[in-house]
């Protein structure tokens, strides 16, 4: 029996990249083998075992057969007899498919390490094919890694078209698709992800509202990149700089899928697109079950970042209302999430990448005006009931009224100088 540290952990030795987890293969073994020697059986799918010690994961060598569409469509074998080089030769990618002996040394049939050099993406063989999961992690590697230099090899990228053209993409369950994309909205170039997708066909399928926003216009006065799938890609990349949560990534991609139904009589101007947008974003969501955390912000996103871009044209009523539907007294934390949100898009233009952004401190300012507001001080003046809820509202709105007067001034002030 014959251990190998394999896949990630490798890879990202070799690249001096930080990993927290070892995967192992094992060569010449057998589940009763593994069992005997102390280790845990604990694969489902596949023949895996935990380490009595490390509680690390080993797994058996496999050789796997294409049974039937999609990524579950699979016979596999473990026998003894299964080689090293036949298990990593079913891995996705050269730079995965690299493993080192308990002593140190390398194993590495298919080159990676020189694609690791060369800083390229590329597959180790046809099998890559047989699994449409692999279209979705290739382009989640290529977001992880490009900060690095990494592109896809030309070749590959050829596959990945040819197996979107053949429907292998049309088996993609919404679990894994959720599971890769969150995966990939944690790397630094999000952005990444989206395009590659797109690039070799497969985003039309899994997420067609966002495909469906590239070609579209917008005034170039305000938007010198014109399309508005790239400044959904620009403004995911401001939400990273801003040190975005998941959430706020992903309320920020997908604020403007409206944009997408415009008529087109009526392009590249794109009026009342908060609204329209909002049922094409709850299909999304539906469809990949998103969790309700997501949900929520995108949805507040949507329907009021242009509020929040007008925030010193707005009356102190309509403040109120956009505070009120952001839940912001009970949550301060989602209206901080809502004005990353709004500040990602605004920068999220050509040339504005840096500008300002002084109505997000605006909106906040608001909420700090009236979040001390208290019930307590109304009901000991024998205000209770219906009227309580009127005196509060009316107290909010003056101290609104009187926060915007003072911010105004200040402006002027500012300005004059």
């Amino acid at each position: 029996m014959e251990t190998y540290l394999v896949g990630g952990a490798v890879r990202d030795e070799l690249l001096g990249f930080p990993f927290h987890e070892r995967d192992w293969v094992v060569v010449g073994s057998n589940t009763q083998k593994m069992i005997d020697a102390g280790y845990s059986s604990v694969g489902k799918d596949f023949p895996v075992f935990l380490h009595p010690n490390t509680k690390e994961e080993y797994a058996l060598a496999r050789l796997e057969r294409k049974t039937g569409p999609g990524y579950t469509g699979f016979d596999f074998t473990a026998e003894e007899s299964v080689t090293l080089e036949q298990d990593l030769e079913r891995r996705d990618l050269t730079i995965n498919a690299i493993a080192k002996s308990e002593s140190g040394v390398f194993f590495d049939p298919f080159n990676g390490r020189t694609d690791i050099k060369n800083r390229i993406l590329r597959h180790v063989s046809l099998a890559f094919c047989e699994d449409p999961v692999r279209i979705l992690r290739i382009a989640r590697f290529a977001a992880r890694y490009h900060f690095l230099g990494f592109s896809i090899a030309d070749e590959t990228m050829s596959l990945m078209k040819n197996m979107v053209n053949n429907g292998e993409t049309d088996h993609l369950v919404p679990e894994r698709v959720w599971q890769e994309f969150t995966k990939a909205l944690s790397e630094k170039d999000p952005h990444i992800f989206v395009s590659t997708l797109n690039k070799c066909g497969a985003l039309q399928v899994v997420f067609p509202e966002i495909h469906q926003l590239f070609g579209i216009p917008q005034p170039p006065k305000y938007h010198p990149e014109i399309d508005c799938g790239i400044h959904s890609l620009m403004s995911l990349q401001q939400a990273v700089k801003l040190f975005g949560s998941l959430e706020e990534r992903y309320a920020t991609l997908v604020h403007d899928l409206g944009k997408a139904l415009t008529p087109k009589n009526e392009l590249p101007q794109h009026i009342g697109h908060e609204k329209t947008g909002l049922k094409p974003l709850k299909t999304l969501n539906t469809r990949l079950g998103v969790p309700n955390s997501f949900r929520a912000l995108s949805s507040l996103v949507m329907e009021y970042h242009t509020h929040c871009h007008r925030a010193f044209e707005l009356t102190e009523k309509t403040l109120l209302r956009v505070l009120e539907a952001l839940d912001a007294f009970r949550r301060p934390e989602r209206l901080k999430s809502f004005l990353i949100c709004c500040k990602a898009d605004a920068q999220g233009r050509t040339g504005f990448e840096n500008r300002q952004y002084l109505q997000a401190n605006y909106f906040f300012g608001a909420y700090l005006a009236i979040k001390n507001i208290n019930a307590q001080d109304f009901l000991q003046q024998g205000i209770k009931g219906a009227e309580l809820g009127k005196a509060i509202k009316k107290e909010r709105l003056r101290r609104i009224k009187d926060y915007k007067e003072n911010s105004q001034a200040a402006y002027k002030i500012m300005t004059s100088k």
